[in-house]
């Protein structure tokens, strides 16, 4: 009897033992649960920023992962950036891709998401810390130098302007920085390159009138312009269309939408540089897909610039770049 009761008990723990222990996907069990990643852009209403969030999109159904979509309303908005991050790290999500509205301001919420064993990739803008997996983006100061070689080229020996975007912002710093390299070492003179427009097209507007005007550009003293993103390129453009500078000053600026695509067309604006965004988006979550699997991923990846002209804009990779298909990644 008591040989029974032994054995019986031992037969119980084994099956316990055996119940408690899910079988993994090798061995004919469910598969292991799903990757959920949070991307977190520097904002959610440019152009930009959609394009992103559709590479992101096509890179989560091709490899099967979760990823949520959140980021601050305005790209002034640092603070409700940091704590998406904190949030996330919270959660517990599998990792955090991440474009950083301020080169030092998030580097102790990336290092507090390592900590707590969260991968973090950084897309767009890069960061001031070596805490992150990759950083995937755009080579800045060499799209900042593509776009002012060509307007270098236009203007010659006459004045220029630069209107910056906002202080903090290591993309567009980059792109500056690399800007007003091939403008120097073109001879050209350079009447301004202090003044910001700031997040919005309404703030990148009025500096930009400010400067215009500040700068005699009514009276052809100003024969060249350079913007480094799209909330700076329309706010300028604005203020060349209002003044009816239209066609009298060569402006290259940085980045697409509908309205500066149909400002190259009317020959507001001579040329655009040209991110890739989508193709960023898409690297960046595949990047973070996988490093979370083991494998190895390079340290920086770049996501390559274009420029483009009236004259080349029907060629078949600008049209793709100008007017990416957003619908079937972003419409439910």
């Amino acid at each position: 009897m008591l040989r029974r009761l032994l054995g019986l008990g031992v037969l119980s723990l084994c099956l316990f033992a055996c119940e408690g222990r899910k079988p993994t996907a090798s061995e004919g069990g469910a598969p292991s649960a799903k990757l959920r990643i949070a991307v977190i852009p520097k904002g959610t209403t440019h152009e930009f920023w959609k394009s992103v969030h559709a590479g992101a999109v096509k890179a989560s159904r091709e490899l099967g992962v979760e990823i949520v979509w959140k980021g601050p309303l305005k790209e002034d908005d640092l603070k409700q950036q940091i704590d998406l991050v904190q949030s996330f790290t919270a959660q517990g999500v599998s990792g955090i891709v991440l474009a950083p509205l301020n080169d030092k301001a998030l580097v102790s919420s990336v290092k507090a998401a390592k900590d707590a064993k969260i991968p973090v990739v950084i897309f767009d803008s890069d960061l001031a810390s070596d805490e992150h997996v990759s950083f995937v983006a755009t080579d800045n100061r060499a799209a900042g130098k593509l776009g002012c070689e060509h307007l270098a080229r236009q203007v010659k020996d006459k004045g220029a302007v630069v209107l910056r975007y906002q202080e903090g912002s290591a993309s567009t710093n980059h792109r500056e920085e690399g800007c007003l390299e091939a403008l120097k070492a073109a001879g050209v003179k350079l009447l301004s390159d202090n003044q910001y427009g700031g997040a919005t097209t309404e703030s990148a507007h009025k500096a930009s009138e400010s400067l215009l005007l500040a700068q005699g550009a009514a009276d052809g003293k100003v024969a060249g312009v350079f913007t480094p993103n799209e909330s700076t390129t329309f706010g300028m453009l604005r203020a060349i269309e209002k003044a009816n500078l239209s066609g009298k000053l060569h402006f290259v600026g940085f980045d697409a939408s509908d309205k500066l695509v149909a400002g190259v067309e009317s020959g507001g604006i001579e040329g655009l540089v040209l991110q890739d965004p989508f193709n960023m988006g898409y690297l960046a979550v595949k990047t973070m897909v996988q490093h979370l699997k083991g494998e190895k991923v390079e340290r920086r990846i770049d996501t390559g610039s274009k420029l483009v002209t009236k004259a080349n804009m029907g060629e078949p990779e600008m049209k793709r770049l100008l007017k990416p298909e957003l619908d079937q990644w972003l419409k439910e």
